[in-house]
């Protein structure tokens, strides 16, 4: 089973493509996605390219599970629409492409990856590194988090 992490965003999505188990995790391949619009450009623009990007990696992959991260607090609040906005075109992506989707809080990854709900970036960055056995923690800081988004989805 091939399971699909991401960490959403509007300018850099952080994806991740992940199988076997959460005691046996193995990376396929993880990254980011870039709009190349410019920050002020047209959302919709911004929204069809990272659409057809992150198709064109489910086309590839083909998961079977999509875990995306779920909106917390923003202090923003054109922020939290621009994102809200974005997330809800990748999970009309993953569930055409016919994957079972799961919304995840950064809370509940935290919990589960590192025990501890409140944990740091790095703290959930350096337990990253060490469950998929990498030589470094990964970067840049969206692809680290949809690689732990994606293990929450492994059995």
């Amino acid at each position: 089973m091939i399971t699909l992490g991401i960490d959403p965003g509007t300018a850099t999505v952080g994806f991740s493509f992940v199988t076997g188990t959460r005691q046996n995790p193995q990376i396929l391949e993880y990254g980011v996605l870039h709009t190349h619009s410019a920050p002020k450009e047209y959302m919709p623009d911004r929204l069809l390219e990272l659409g057809q990007d992150l198709e064109s990696l489910i086309q590839k992959y083909k998961p079977s599970v999509g875990v995306i991260e779920d909106l917390f607090f923003f202090k923003n609040q054109k922020t939290v629409i621009s994102v809200a906005q974005s997330r809800g075109m990748m999970l009309y992506i993953m569930k055409k492409n016919g994957l079972q989707t799961t919304d995840v809080t950064p809370l509940q990854v935290k919990q589960t990856l590192c025990g501890y709900g409140r944990a740091t970036k790095e703290q959930v960055q350096k337990v990253v590194k060490k469950i998929y056995n990498l030589d470094q923690i990964p970067k840049p800081d969206d692809a680290a988090d949809s690689l732990a988004i994606a293990w929450f989805g492994l059995k």
